[in-house]
């Protein structure tokens, strides 16, 4: 299995080198020469650990892995870090059935593809007899940033630098990555949005002079955000994982197809559902769930993607994002995997803030269905489900669940539905308070959590109770005209 960039540069490369560098020359996104499908049938599937059934998915796409390295990467990530044992838990609301991803280290879904990068960026390295140190470099609207920074502290021949929007993540997001611990980590608020700082990544990255300059001076630089392939493959497993629970436990049958519900800003997420579906998990519908900043559900809607609007800051900040950078690798393939109608596209959106694809390509989209949720419609969400399952979810979450609501009432298909839970609620603890109608204004963050835990009786999970003592390592913050400069002074070369 080999890997090419979406906008048209001729180089075929090896999965383990289209993981260390991240992003193409061209400035496109890695993918696969095809997607390969599912060789077992679901009662053989149905039969594998998460562990197993991971190593099934991913040594279809990491084809110059040995076993032994996929293998040992697997176990390495996936150790009692996490809170469940299954990695994942599926909890059961009627038709739905909400697909816990956030029982890892930093109580969020990143956690799960992140925790195995490093050991698969570790592999990769030495097999490309690459001796430099690896500089992740990542933007983050609240959850990528401290899952990676989690990840990658500590772990020997890497260092990672996290911007984060100042004023766009959450309290506890913030101090989650703040104060986190390791020589090699550095984090830093910018004074812009999400999509600015994602932005500025992106150019650094395409800046090949810049480039050239980190190599002579020992460093190469890789991404942790899901537009590094080797973060966007791990999360297909959890969509199969969902699915054959389904079966386990007999909700379903093998000729069953189900609904899958993301909540999604960047469109990784969802993507990887959609490669879960092109590898022949039975799906019936792919619903994208946005909130207010709905530039994904005009798209789907309308065929035009267009970034000229008014950026919202929300109580679901981590899906605050215009600019969707893994809508790319869709865009590839409903275009029959037309490099040069990419380019084009990603071309004009980068002059005119806008592209328009063509009727045949909006023919492509009929598996997905796309709807947005209000903040209001957030919180209402977010009660409903506590009063009638007493069951909690957070704010992205509710997104999710708002949007299903909207699907059924205008397809009337009740068939069953996995939704994608992305965060703790603790994550969010003020906004959940508030759907719940408790009165949180003047609590400080800590005190909120505990006002939640008294609340709805659930314990605080400890990775974010233990916050409080922490103390605050990074205080950085720049313009994002000065990312570069960080980079170079955090890594000594100025």
């Amino acid at each position: 299995m080999y890997y090419k960039s979406t906008r048209g540069d001729k180089n075929f490369i090896t999965s383990s080198l289209a993981i260390i560098k991240g992003i193409a020359d061209d400035g496109g996104l890695y993918v696969p020469e095809y997607i390969p499908e599912i060789d077992k049938s679901m009662d053989e599937l149905k039969n594998m650990t998460y562990k197993q059934l991971c190593f099934y998915i991913l040594k279809k796409f990491l084809t110059d892995f040995e076993d032994e390295e996929l293998l040992e990467c697997i176990d390495r990530a996936y150790d009692k870090k996490f809170s469940k044992d299954s990695m994942v838990y599926l909890e059961n609301c009627d038709n739905m059935n909400f697909l816990e991803l956030y029982h890892g280290p930093t109580l969020a879904f990143k956690d799960i593809a992140l925790s195995l990068l490093p050991h698969i960026l570790s592999v990769s390295m030495k097999k490309n007899k690459i001796d430099k140190e690896v500089v992740i470099l990542t933007a983050t609207s609240g959850d990528t940033g401290k899952a990676a920074l989690e990840a990658f502290s500590k772990v020997e021949g890497t260092k990672i630098i996290a911007f984060y929007p100042q004023n766009g993540v959450s309290d506890i997001q913030k101090r989650q990555m703040i104060t986190q611990e390791g020589d090699n980590t550095f984090v830093c608020a910018i004074k812009g949005n999400f999509d600015d700082a994602q932005g500025k990544v992106k150019d650094i990255f395409n800046d090949k002079d810049f480039n050239d300059y980190l190599n002579k001076n020992g460093y190469i630089l890789s991404s942790a955000n899901s537009i590094n392939i080797g973060r966007l493959l791990p999360q297909i497993v959890y969509y199969f994982y969902g699915y054959l629970e389904l079966l386990r436990r007999n909700e379903i049958t093998i000729k069953d197809s189900v609904n899958i519900v993301v909540p999604t800003g960047n469109f990784g997420n969802i993507l990887a559902a959609y490669y879960a579906k092109r590898m022949g998990l039975n799906i019936n519908k792919l619903i994208c769930a946005s909130n207010d900043n709905n530039v994904l559900y005009d798209f789907f809607r309308t065929g035009i993607y267009d970034i000229k609007r008014n950026f919202k800051l929300t109580n679901s900040p981590s899906m605050d994002i215009l600019i969707s950078s893994n809508l790319e690798r869709l865009l590839y393939e409903i275009s029959g995997r037309d490099d040069k109608v990419v380019k084009n596209l990603m071309e004009s959106l980068n002059e005119k803030k806008e592209y328009e694809i063509e009727d045949k390509m909006r023919q492509n989209l009929s598996e997905f269905y796309a709807g947005f949720a209000t903040e209001d419609e957030v919180l209402y969400s977010i009660h409903e489900i506590y009063k009638s399952y007493s069951y909690l979810i957070d704010t992205h979450t509710a997104v999710a669940y708002d949007v299903y609501k909207k699907y059924v009432k205008d397809t009337f298909d009740l068939r069953k539905t996995i939704i994608a839970s992305t965060a703790s609620p603790y994550k969010f603890a003020e906004s959940v308070l508030n759907a719940l109608k408790v009165d949180a204004k003047d609590v400080d963050e800590f005190n909120t959590l505990e006002l939640l835990s008294k609340v709805t009786e659930i314990e605080v999970p400890k990775n974010i109770k233990e916050l409080k003592n922490k103390e605050i390592i990074h205080k950085a913050s720049c313009d994002k005209n000065q990312m570069k400069d960080v980079v170079k002074s955090f890594l000594g070369v100025e």
